[in-house]
Formats: C-alpha cells, structure tokens, sequence
C-alpha cells in the first residue's frame, strides 16, 4: 500500500470518529429552559366602535334597520379605506 492510501484512510478515520463525537456531545447536551416571560400580556386599547359592532353583531337581521348601526358600519369601512368622514350636514327645522 503506497503512502497516500494510508493518509488517506487515516483521514477518514479521524473525521468519522470527530462526527461521531460530535453527534454525541450534541444529542446529549441539556437546553436551558426558556425563561417565562414576566412582562404584561399587551390588552387593545378600548375602542367604543368595536363595541357598538358587537352589538349590532348581536342584533342580527335588525340591525340593517338601526341608525346606530348603519352609522357605525360607516366609520369601520371609512377607517377601513383610510377615509377621513366628511362633515355632518346642519339639520334644519321643521318650522319655520
């Protein structure tokens, strides 16, 4: 057998033994536990809207009938399509 088979062999002698003892350092090594998290859980902020549509949510086939709810579901799809709601028109008396 000439020199470089026997380096050669030697080599991948040493590199099976190094990845061998290397799969077992990791397969027995012990992972930390994660630490618990001591923050606060974030709560959304109070939107009266979302209210008002839960409402209405509840409310059912009544609900396409009720100003309340009609005006509500025109703010959600306002804020929806980034619209800013155009002023209200002045209401005018009847008696005059």
């Amino acid at each position: 057998m000439t020199e470089g088979k026997v380096l050669a062999r030697i080599a991948a002698i040493v590199f099976v033994a190094f990845t061998i003892t290397v799969t077992v350092i990791e397969m027995t090594r012990e992972e930390a536990p994660v630490p618990v998290s001591t923050a606060p859980a974030l709560q959304p902020s109070a939107d009266p809207l979302r209210a008002i549509l839960r409402g209405c949510q509840r409310l059912g086939e009544a609900a396409a009938s009720d100003a309340d709810c009609l005006a509500a579901w025109a703010e959600s799809r306002d804020r929806f399509l980034g619209r800013t709601p155009a002023p209200e028109a002045p209401q005018h008396s009847g008696g005059q």
